[in-house]
Order: structure tokens, then sequence, then C-alpha cells
């Protein structure tokens, strides 16, 4: 619950920064975010790399365990 209040108060901050009237912060609120798009389209990109080939590597091993566990149900047979 306290999270959830402190998520709408930092929320609040940041729209009041953002408007013209109060702290006026808004030309460098949007500097910021031109600067560090780029580092963090990088760094998404790296763990969704990441992702993938876990994905890529576990679904492997998942498709040899299904047919040693095929080789073992023949076996038994």
């Amino acid at each position: 619950m306290i999270s959830i209040i402190i998520g709408l108060l930092l929320i609040a901050f940041t729209v009041f920064a953002a408007l013209p009237s109060y702290l006026n912060w808004g030309t460098e609120i949007i500097a910021f975010l031109k600067g560090c798009a780029p580092v963090l389209a990088a760094f998404i990109g790296l763990i969704s790399l990441f992702i993938g080939a876990a994905d890529i590597k576990d679904k492997k091993e998942a498709k040899k365990e299904e047919e040693a566990a095929a080789a073992l149900a023949e076996e038994s047979k």
C-alpha cells in the first residue's frame, strides 16, 4: 500500500515539475529523455537478446528431455 502512495506522489511531483507555471523543468526533462533514450534502447536490446538466447536454449533442452522420456517409455514396453 505504501508503495502505491509513494508512486502516486512521485508521479504528481513529475507532473508538477514539468508544468511551465511552477518549476519550469520541462525543457530539462525533455533534454534528459533525449539523452538517455539511446542508452536505454541499447540496454533493452541487450536484455532482449539474452532472454531470447535463454529461451532458445530452454526449448532445445525441453525437446531433448521429451525425446529421452519417449525413448525410455518405448524401451520399457
